[in-house]
């Protein structure tokens, strides 16, 4: 086990309507076999001792799951590490005195709570518009009832990966959500249990996505780029032909 010393540089910012600025800090015998978050809880231990508030950051599982750590690592969202989250990000991708500059997700429809903490509930706006299914209620179905291929099923579960992080968002250039909500569409688009709201569905998840303030798509790819779950950039293709067959035809099929 090696250890090594650190600058950082994090957005400090006391709430949402303060003005925030960057501030620096060192520590120093990071074990690199720590978690990067776990270099920020040494770091709000040191500051908490010194009587200075401790880094404000988002963190629930902390086993790659959930989303909540996301923020910009040295310009990259969850940092330098590919499908990774950056609470699965280790110490060891760093380098004995380098400086690592720490930021929030930044997008206006992701106000800032405090220092690294952000407002995602408009994802959440987005998914009650659309991600649902309408079934009827009974006796537990038989197995293999409901057939479908192996291909649309995979497809179907790659979409269902996405975790609701924001990484998309904050790397986009214009801050935009298609990738989140083509992913979100088509878990549902692809399966026979989704076709019931299937022409409603992404128009209605569009459009709570526009007035959410979000940018729009220009296939830059940066949100494939930085996707900790690897989501395909097809799945916007999917939902433009979603939206487009609910407007201009009227039919699901």
């Amino acid at each position: 086990m090696s250890e090594i010393n650190l600058t950082l540089k994090i957005w400090r910012q006391p709430n949402a309507e303060a003005e925030g600025k960057v501030e620096t800090y060192s520590v120093e015998n990071i074990s690199t076999d720590s978690s990067f978050l776990e270099m920020l809880d040494v770091l709000n231990e040191k500051l908490t001792h010194e009587g200075v508030d401790p880094v404000a950051f988002d963190h629930d599982c902390r086993e790659g799951i959930c989303g909540m750590c996301g923020a910009v690592v040295n310009g990259v969202a969850h940092g330098p590490e590919k499908e990774t989250t950056l609470c699965q990000l280790h110490m060891r991708h760093f380098k004995n005195g380098d400086t690592i500059v720490i930021e929030p997700f930044r997008s206006r429809a992701f106000p800032i709570y405090k220092d690294l903490m952000i407002d995602r509930s408009a994802f959440d706006r987005i998914i009650q518009a659309g991600g649902y299914t309408n079934v009827n209620t009974g006796g537990t179905p038989d197995a293999n009832s409901v057939r479908i291929s192996s291909q649309q099923l995979e497809l179907a579960m790659d979409a269902a990966a996405c975790i609701g992080c924001g990484a998309c968002v904050a790397s986009c250039p214009n801050g935009s959500a298609m990738l989140f909500t083509s992913a979100k569409v088509s878990q549902l688009a692809l399966l026979p249990q989704g076709q019931v709201e299937r022409k409603e569905r992404a128009q209605a998840m569009v459009q709570c996505m526009d007035g959410e303030g979000f940018g729009h798509c220009t296939n830059t790819k940066e949100c494939e780029a930085v996707c900790p779950k690897g989501i395909s950039i097809s799945n916007i293709a999917r939902l433009n032909r979603e939206f487009l067959k609910g407007i201009f035809t009227g039919r699901d099929d």
